[in-house]
């Protein structure tokens, strides 16, 4: 398997749930996500998940087989990888570039 360093961005939604509110499954996904050894991070619109591909990817099949054994019929998860080999990156290192850029 694939053991490059990646950042995946990861948004997973419940389908077909009684309310519109997914709070709770949120909760329950991050407590899979934060049990795991890979570093992370909580955002507005999903998780930000680092380590190795294989790792992460395999992670990620667990977020699904977890949400399904919690009840949840129906999970859609939409994922962004990103690679790199000329340097390692982690999130807050992406995001510490632009706000010094923006002289924050």
């Amino acid at each position: 398997m694939a053991k490059i360093h990646c950042l995946a961005d990861v948004c997973s939604v419940p389908i077909g749930t009684a309310s519109p509110s997914i709070s709770d499954f949120v909760a329950e996904i991050e407590r899979k996500i934060r049990q795991s050894h890979l570093k992370s991070t909580l955002h507005s619109a999903g998780t930000t998940i680092e380590g190795p591909w294989d790792e992460v990817m395999s992670l990620i099949g667990e977020i699904h087989e977890h949400a399904h054994a919690l009840g949840y019929v129906r999970v859609h998860t939409d994922i962004r990888v990103g690679t790199r080999t000329d340097k390692n990156q982690t999130a807050q290192d992406k995001m510490d570039v632009v706000l010094k850029k923006l002289g924050a």
